[in-house]
């Protein structure tokens, strides 16, 4: 009976300072531990690509949101900031000009990349550094989203292959005929594929912008946040 008891002793003692990794669990917990940091992640960068003829309401509306979210609490949510190609002035559409925070080889990383639309988006969907650029940050992204026929760029980087997706109402015929490997979706606010969303024409970004809050941190905040901004919508 001594003898038991003292291998008993012994073993609980090894459990104690090796842990379940001595059966071959250590995969296991380190994946559990894994997961559970990602759903607690707490806080995303979200970067905004600018361009020439930028439709102003594209780009501002996301931005807005994201910024505004969490901002009457002690850590904001979401770090908001700008990137063009060369990091200089760029003229929106109707004369607005914006200094964006960085270029394309300066950026830091983003959690979500939104690319909006406007006439530019006709000129740099043909741009081969922005297709490229856009191409690469698709590999490193949680969220890659457009905004109206921001959806041309992705489609050109052939990041819409395959993907059920929506622009601008204007755009729904070209998008649909240039990109056969795409499914347009009509007459709706935004459409979430996952890693890729897209939305409609400009004042569409906003409710895409406040569904991707709702999806990363809960709808109660994305509702709070309407309301900060005196913004009606229902959260979708």
């Amino acid at each position: 009976m001594e003898t038991l008891c003292t291998y008993i002793l012994m073993l609980a003692m090894v459990l104690c300072t090796f842990g379940t990794s001595a059966w071959g669990q250590t995969a296991v917990a380190d994946s559990n531990k894994s997961l559970q940091t990602k759903e607690a992640k707490k806080e995303w960068t979200v970067g905004i690509l600018l361009f020439n003829d930028v439709e102003v309401l594209d780009f501002a509306g996301p931005f807005e949101v994201f910024a505004v979210t969490g901002q009457d609490t002690p850590i904001s949510p979401f770090h908001v900031r700008t990137v063009s190609e060369d990091g200089k002035m760029i003229t929106a559409r109707n004369g607005l000009k914006v200094q964006p925070d960085y270029s394309f080889e300066n950026a830091p990383a983003f959690d979500i990349l939104i690319v909006p639309g406007g006439p530019g988006s006709r000129t740099e969907m043909y741009n081969k550094k922005m297709i490229k650029w856009v191409q690469e940050r698709m590999k490193t992204v949680d969220i890659m989203a457009s905004v109206c026929t921001g959806a041309l760029i992705l489609a050109e980087a052939e990041l819409l292959n395959s993907k059920t997706v929506t622009t601008h109402w204007n755009s729904y015929d070209r998008l649909e005929k240039d990109y056969p490997k795409l499914k347009v979706k009509r007459d709706v606010k935004f459409v979430d594929e996952g890693k890729i969303v897209t939305s409609g024409g400009i004042s569409a970004g906003i409710n895409m912008s406040f569904h991707l809050v709702k999806r990363l941190i809960g709808k109660k905040t994305a509702e709070h946040t309407a309301k900060l901004m005196e913004y009606d919508i229902v959260v979708e």
